[in-house]
């Protein structure tokens, strides 16, 4: 059997090991069957759980992307190429894909990675036809930061527009990029809810010292709902930059898995993490996917309900200096337990923009754009109702017609209040189902008096609806 065929059948009796993919994707990376290696690295970096073995599948990744985009071997990379390998600490000039695979002049070789937790292929040595043996060389962890270094400076020398990209779970939970906050400033109107926010949330995070005279803590669990595109993410981004707080979006594709436990303990992971950047922020948009009512969802999900109730407060847990913002459209889908006090003790309802909101919403969507005499205030008054996503569509569709007409005619023209008008002719509101819905559950579900914001938002609109 051939070293080819050997490390195929290992691969194939062993699918779940990254190290066994590993080897086979060096050994197609040798032989040139480059599209064969970024098949074989890609699926070796989807199971890998090592850091040390992940750095060198990226490294080989990335030099087996660049050489196919060069027909097989970069012109200004081929040379660099053979000594960024794990030679690169010691100063050797021996060709890389050698000391690794084995495959120049000299034996072939198997190499294992020491001291990582993961395990070589189950056949530590085997012969290949010319009855050679297939042994173990040791490849320290510092000797694969050398041949990742080396590949990362091959890669940038050779002006190549592909990049190889590290993702996954580990990646998303880290705080979001705060080199441009957004503020209230940057939120055009709602100025009540803007006042609320800054009573109930802000103001305990910028005066702690005031607040822990009355033992009021900073930090807690705010609900933000209401109909949607209406800026509840928004709006928790805006509530971040006030608070001067990291700001952890989360998404449920980063807390579920297919295997039993692992759901909870990502749960459990991003809390940790949240709690070590303290002051911060954790934001779950479409938390009803998270929370939903127990008495409603399936046994696999009360597992991470009864986590989520843990962790927000439990007997080792505390959300002190640490604020949870969960955004939903559907809060009466949201476990009770979720939202009693303690927990998501804050409801705060995000309504339609109010006419003035609408009117900048309209100045910010239409600036840089090519129109004439477009009247905003006239807009404003004719969108009641209409969400910030509304109004964006709105303005998206009346460039889309005029350009239509365009292409049609071959007559260039800009956006004129006509072409608005004619799309407001047809243009309804999505959020009047929302609130059709809700006049339902606060006039029969609203004993505990959660729900009074848009009990007092449609006494004053309810009867437009």
């Amino acid at each position: 059997m051939d070293r080819l065929s050997f490390l195929q059948r290992m691969a194939r009796q062993h699918p779940d090991d990254a190290e066994a993919l590993y080897w086979l994707a060096a050994e197609y990376a040798a032989r040139g069957q480059w599209v064969d290696a970024i098949g074989q690295y890609s699926a070796a970096l989807a199971v890998c759980t090592d850091d040390a073995l992940r750095a060198a599948l990226l490294a080989g990744l990335t030099e087996a992307t660049a050489r196919l985009q060069h027909g097989g071997v970069p012109a200004d990379t081929s040379a660099a190429a053979g000594s960024a390998g794990r030679d690169a600490g010691a100063g050797s000039s021996e060709p890389h894909t050698e000391a690794l695979t084995g495959t120049g002049s000299g034996e072939s070789g198997a190499v294992s990675v020491t001291g990582t937790g993961s395990r070589a292929p189950e056949s530590a040595e085997a012969d290949d036809e010319d009855g050679e043996q297939i042994e173990d060389e040791d490849v320290a962890d510092d000797e694969w930061e050398a041949a990742q270094a080396g590949h990362a400076a091959v890669f940038a020398r050779s002006g190549i527009g592909l990049q190889v990209l590290d993702g996954g779970k580990s990646a998303a939970a880290q705080p979001a990029d705060t080199s441009h906050k957004v503020t209230f400033a940057d939120v055009a109107g709602l100025q009540e809810l803007k006042k609320t926010i800054q009573l109930r949330i802000i103001s305990p995070f910028q005066n702690q010292g005031l607040f822990s005279k009355f033992r009021k803590k900073a930090g807690g669990g705010v609900l933000l709902y209401g109909p949607p595109g209406c800026g509840k993410t928004f709006m928790a981004k805006a509530t971040a930059g006030e608070c001067r707080a990291a700001f952890f979006p989360i998404h449920i594709a980063d807390i579920l898995d297919k295997y039993i436990g692992v759901s909870e303990q990502n749960l459990r992971d991003l809390f940790d993490k949240a709690r070590a950047h303290r002051p911060s922020i954790l934001f779950f948009d479409e938390i009803d996917t998270v929370g939903f009512n127990r008495s409603k969802s399936s046994s696999s999900m009360r597992g991470m309900i009864d986590t989520f109730l843990a962790e927000m407060e439990g007997i080792d847990t505390s959300t002190d200096q640490l604020l949870v913002i969960g955004a939903t459209n559907m809060p009466w889908d949201v476990d009770d337990a979720l939202k009693r006090p303690g927990r998501f003790d804050r409801l705060v309802f995000v309504a339609p923009p109010d006419e003035d909101a609408r009117e900048h919403m309209f100045r910010l969507k239409l600036e840089g754009r090519y129109i004439e005499n477009i009247d905003t205030r006239r807009l404003a008054s004719r969108t009641e109702f209409f969400s910030g996503a509304d109004i964006e569509h709105l303005c998206e569709s009346a460039a889309e017609r005029v350009l239509g007409e365009i292409l049609e005619s071959g007559q260039e023209r800009p956006i004129r209040m006509s072409d608005f008008e004619a799309l407001l002719e047809t243009a309804r509101p999505s959020t009047l189902e929302w609130l059709r819905k809700a006049k339902n559950y606060v006039k029969y579900a609203n004993q505990t008096g959660a729900y009074n914001d848009v009990e007092d938002y449609l006494r004053t609109y309810g009867r437009r609806i």
